[in-house]
Formats: structure tokens, sequence, C-alpha cells
């Protein structure tokens, strides 16, 4: 048998990459397995690789220290660092980045590695967040006192001391730093100051953010986020926070859906109709099987469905791309008594491709339903993405009754 070395401090993956072989233990690697970040994470099966485990990434990039005190995974993306960031920028401020056709609203630094990046875009967001002032907010609070404040809490008072007094069990609210929003702020900067690759510029400042946050309470190690609602009060808190709550593995797939439906919605709006995302129908007439396409056009009341969309993060770059696609395409159009359905991928500069569906052919023109296959260049700088959206947005309001 062959010892595995040292488990290392840092492994970098490529997104949708090759399987790479790392020395864990196996109370590590099975962690890792059950934690769900990458796409799998098996036992080495080669001769002489006693204690490796095959980590292969998916359609998450990002970095993250591995469960029950593992080495940090970084998973680079296929996309260009910066083109990453616009595409979420764009989710955080669509109407901005859609009218500047910029990088975007999520500043970056100079930075092209996605760890440095991140970093530097959380820290921007905080930074702007905290500007005016940390949060406050009300939250009820328990405890024994020698004066009655707030609410007497009858059954404790029974309980502990027999219903005499002083001490009193009292509950009141109060008004403290100690809120969901500068939790979540806090503990995204210190999960960011332990990770390695973090600039020592933006250390130091994540470091003075940490304790301006230092009312807020620690999160515990596996402690699932606090919940928070969006108000007036917390508007610029927003940015910051839907960056610490994404947490530091952003998933393509969801990236990629929300870029094209969000900039599809400003694309169609600009030719008066409009767009509902996450749209949901059913399939049968029984309402039993449920569908939710990514994206439903309609007239500019919102009565008349026009096309439906879905965007698929998928490049085909090992062939054709999936025929499922087409299939799930032809049950929304079906369902919704459509004559087209359009599909978006992510798969570089190939040329729109047009499927019509035999059997499907009806009126007095005989043309049938059709499936049209787009794709996005993620390379291509913003402005370049941007008119391939709008050229896509066309397509689908082509399906209009002319007035």
């Amino acid at each position: 048998m062959t010892l595995p070395g040292p488990a290392p401090r840092e492994v970098t993956l490529r997104e949708y990459g090759p399987a790479v072989s790392v020395p864990l233990g196996a109370d590590a690697g099975r962690a890792l397995a059950a934690s769900g970040i990458l796409r799998s994470v098996t036992p080495d099966p080669g001769p002489g690789r006693d204690g490796h485990w095959l980590l292969r990434a998916g359609h998450r990039v990002g970095a993250v220290r591995a469960p029950g005190g593992g080495p940090v995974v970084r998973i680079m993306p296929k996309t260009p660092v910066r083109r990453l960031f616009f595409l979420l920028g764009f989710g955080l401020d669509p109407a901005r980045a859609w009218r500047d056709s910029r990088e975007g609203t999520v500043d970056t630094g100079a930075y092209d590695d996605v760890v440095p990046a991140l970093a530097h875009a959380v820290e921007r967001q905080t930074d702007a967040a905290l500007r005016q002032g940390v949060l406050h907010g009300y939250r009820e609070a328990e405890e024994s006192a020698r004066v009655v404040r707030g609410r007497l809490r009858e059954a404790e008072q029974i309980r502990r001391h027999f219903g005499r007094t002083p001490p009193v069990e009292i509950a009141y609210d109060a008004y403290t730093a100690d809120t969901a929003e500068n939790r979540i702020l806090r503990a995204a900067a210190e999960r960011l100051l332990r990770l390695p690759g973090v600039p020592g510029p933006v250390r130091r400042r994540l470091a003075r953010q940490r304790v301006l946050l230092a009312d807020a309470l620690p999160l515990v190690r596996g402690q699932e986020l606090p919940r928070w609602q969006p108000s007036r009060l917390n508007s610029r808190y927003r940015p910051a926070l839907r960056l610490a709550v994404d947490g530091f593995l952003l998933d393509m797939n969801q990236l990629f859906e929300d870029f094209v439906t969000v900039a599809l919605r400003e694309a169609l709006r600009e030719r008066g109709l409009t767009a509902r995302l996450q749209d949901p129908h059913h399939l049968d007439t029984a309402g039993l099987v449920r569908m939710r396409p990514d994206l439903v056009v309609r007239t500019g009341d919102g009565r008349t469905p026009l096309a439906v969309a879905d965007a698929k993060y998928k490049t085909g770059e090992a062939g054709a791309l999936p025929n499922d696609d087409l299939y799930q395409a032809l049950a929304y159009a079906t369902a919704l008594g459509l004559r087209e359905a359009h599909l978006v991928y992510a798969a570089g500069r190939r040329p729109e491709r047009l499927h019509e569906i035999r059997g499907t052919a009806v009126g007095p023109g005989g043309r049938g339903l059709r499936v049209y296959q787009h794709s996005l260049d993620l390379d291509r700088e913003p402005a370049q993405l941007l008119a391939s959206v709008r050229e896509i947005a066309a397509r689908l309001a082509a399906a209009a009754p002319r007035p």
C-alpha cells in the first residue's frame, strides 16, 4: 500500500475541466463529495493512488474551503473573470448595466484571477454599504434585570424566581447593530480573510470592515445564513448582501440564465413588449405536470403569449447541442399554443439554427412549429454581447402580430 502524501493547502480546478488527483483523508474526501461543491469526488482507482481522490469541477466557480478543514478549492471559470462579473452585476442593477453597456456595476479592480476579483468586489460593495454608517435595527432581547423594562416574562419569572422580584425576567426591543444584514457582511469578510490569494490592500480593508461590524454576532460554522427582507432601510446594503449571500462559489448555470432573461426583458421592453420570467404553466389539461419556462414573451398588456425562450449554459464543445433541450422547448410551445420557441446557449459564435417540427404544420401557409437555437459568445465585450441579445430579442419580437 502506498501512503498518501500530506493534503495540499490549495487545489486549483477548471470549470468542467479534467479531474485532478489529490491526496485527501477518507473523511475529508467523503465530506467534500457530500457537499455538492464539485461535479464529482471519487476515490482514485489508479495504481499506487491509495488515499487519493479525483476531483472534477462542474458549473460552480470561485473559491471555498473544503469541509472538515480540508484544502481551499479554487475553481477557475472558462469565461474571462471580468465578463463573469459583468453577468453578475447585470443582475444587481440591470437598468444601469443595460444603459451603460460597460463592464457592469461590480468593481473587480485590476484583478484577473477569480479570488482577488471576488474579494475586491465584495469589499467595494461592503464599503459602499457602510459609508453612511452601520445599519441598526430593532431586535427582541430577553434578560434578567433589576428594573422592569419592556415586557415582563411572567412564566420565566415564576419558573426561575418563584415570582419574587428583583431580578425580573423581561423582554424588550433593543436598537442594535446585531442585525441579520450585518451578520452576513461580517461573515463574508471573515470568510474572505481566511482564503489565500486575497491581495494585501483588500485584506486590510476587509479587516477594518470586520471591526466596524464587531457588534454583529459571528456566525457559527455550518450555520445557515440569517434571513433578511429587502426594505427601504437596507436598500444601500442590497448589492453587498447579494454578493455575500451568493457566497464565493458562483453558479454559472444560474448566472447565465439570469443574465439572458433579464437582458432580453430589457430589450423587449424597448419594443413595447412585456416578458415574464419563470412563468408558471401546466403541460397537461389536468394541471398535474408543472413547467416553468425561463421567459415568456407577451403583448404589451401582458395578456397574450407570443414566444417562449429558455437559457442553457451549455457550449456544445463535445459536438451537437442536446436533443433534450429541443423536446423541452417543443413542450413549452405546444402547451402555450405558440408557433415558435427559442433556446439561448453560451456556445460561442455558432450560427443560429432553425428546426421545423414534423407533423405540426397547420393553416394555409403550412408552416410547422419552429424551434430556434441561438448562441451568445461570453468572450465578447459587453457592448457586443448586449448587441447580440438585441438581435435575439428582435427574433422573439417578430412573433408579435403586425398592427
